[in-house]
Parts: structure tokens; sequence; C-alpha cells
């Protein structure tokens, strides 16, 4: 006879909600950064060389702390005209002294609002140039490194399997992989460049379903949704409450280091 007991569903640990905010400069406005701070847990601030300016810098980082989501460095190639999105060959020597030098200046009002800098994450074309260009990858962790000294460890938010990863890994920073809610995937597990149609999925359904899969499946410890898509903040409010009506929490995945 059949056994009639239920398999029991597997344990999916919890995961972290991370949103692209700052990306604004003076007067010019993308994100929603207020309404996405009161959904997600950790906060990609544009640390002004693909978008922000120190007010705005200063004023998520005060929001941030004030709800308790955690800071991360969103750093990008030197590309405010192209919104960090256009690949650069910059000399590595060179890269890291900028990675270092935005990861230091968000942690100035980061430290101001009480909180600091708990992670970081490459931004756009600099994001995907570091899953297969080890060069550039060991110059990202390598700027880490300058701007927190030897003993400090910051985590790296990255692609999984992606050569930035392995260079975090083996300069002894936490590895954080994370997946994407509102991005395409090729069939390599890398993301599907914004040229192509397609490239970003904008119907609800489609991005809760994807983000439910992708964390049942544990492709990431963390789950991203961009900020600058339209309707973000609404979008990131069904896709949390989607992930904890699966029983799955959302939380940050990383504390601030010493």
């Amino acid at each position: 006879m059949a056994s009639m007991i239920t398999p029991t569903p597997p344990v999916v640990g919890p995961v972290d909600l991370n949103a692209d905010l700052g990306e604004g400069f003076g007067r010019w406005t993308l994100t929603d950064d207020e309404a996405l701070l009161s959904v997600v847990t950790s906060a990609n601030v544009a640390c002004g060389f693909h978008a922000g300016d120190p007010s705005i810098m200063r004023r998520v980082c005060e929001l941030a702390a004030e709800r308790n989501v955690r800071i991360g460095a969103q750093v990008s190639y030197r590309d405010l005209a192209g919104f960090g999105r256009r690949s650069m060959d910059v000399p590595p020597d060179e890269l890291a002294a900028e990675i270092a030098y935005q990861i230091g200046a968000l942690d100035v009002f980061a430290r101001a609002a009480g909180s600091r800098v708990s992670y970081v994450k490459p931004h756009g074309a600099l994001y995907n140039r570091t899953v297969h260009d080890a060069a550039q990858a060991a110059a990202v962790v390598a700027g880490v490194r300058l701007a927190t000294g030897p003993d400090a460890v910051l985590p790296v938010l990255g692609l999984p399997g992606s050569l930035l990863l392995a260079a975090a890994e083996e300069a002894g920073l936490p590895a954080v992989p994370e997946a994407f809610a509102d991005r395409a995937y090729t069939p390599g597990g890398t993301l599907v460049p914004r040229s192509e149609p397609g490239a970003v999925l904008h119907d609800p359904d489609a991005v809760v379903e994807q983000a439910l899969r992708l964390v049942r499946a544990g492709a990431g410890r963390s789950l991203c949704l961009h900020g600058d898509t339209p309707g973000a903040a609404a979008l990131s409010l069904r896709v949390r409450r989607a992930l904890e009506a699966d029983g799955i929490r959302v939380e940050p995945f990383a504390e601030a280091s010493a």
C-alpha cells in the first residue's frame, strides 16, 4: 500500500533582497529610494561614478540607516554619460584606486548616518566584465582591500561562477553569489546583454515566478531587483510578499564589518 504521507518540502534558507539606489545626479532622479528602502534589506548605493552625488549619497545612507537596511558600495567605471554601462579598458592599478575611492566616499556618509559600508557590488559593465576578465576582477578586489586595509573583511557581491567571486575568495573576502529577479539569463548562466531584446523582464508575474524559482534552487544568497525599472518599488514589494508567503525569510546576508 502506497504511503499517504506528504513529503516535506525542502527548507529554503533566508535570502537577501537588494536594489540599486541613489541613481540620480543633481536635480535628476531615477530611483524611488525612500519607497525601495521600505522593502529591500540591502541597498546598492551609487558612489558617484555612474550616478549619484554627495548629497544623494548622504541622503540614501541616512534613510537606509533609519530602516536598518545594509549599505553596499555600488562601484562602477567612471562613466556618468553612459550610466556605467559601457565597458572600459581601465588599467588595473587605476581601477583599483577608483574602486577604493568610491568605497571610501560612501563610507564617510554611511558612518555619519550611524552605519557603515557592509559590502561591495560592481555596477553595469564592470559587473559583467568581471565575470570573465581576470585582470579587472582582481583590480576590483585589490580596490576593496585598498579601501579597507588587510585585516577588514568586506563581502563582495557577484554572479555565481564569476572570476570576481573567485578573486574575492582567494583574497580572503566573503564571496556572495546573487541572482536577478528581473533579468534574463543565457544558457551559460550569465546575463543577457541589455542590447538584446528581452534582456530585462517587465511582466510582474514573470519577475515573481523567476524570483521564486531562483531562490528555491539556491541560485544566490541575495536577490537583485533593479531600482531604475519603472514601478520598481511596487514590484519589489510584490516579490518580497511572494517570498514570505512561500515561507522564505527575507533578511540581510551580511552584517557590517569591523
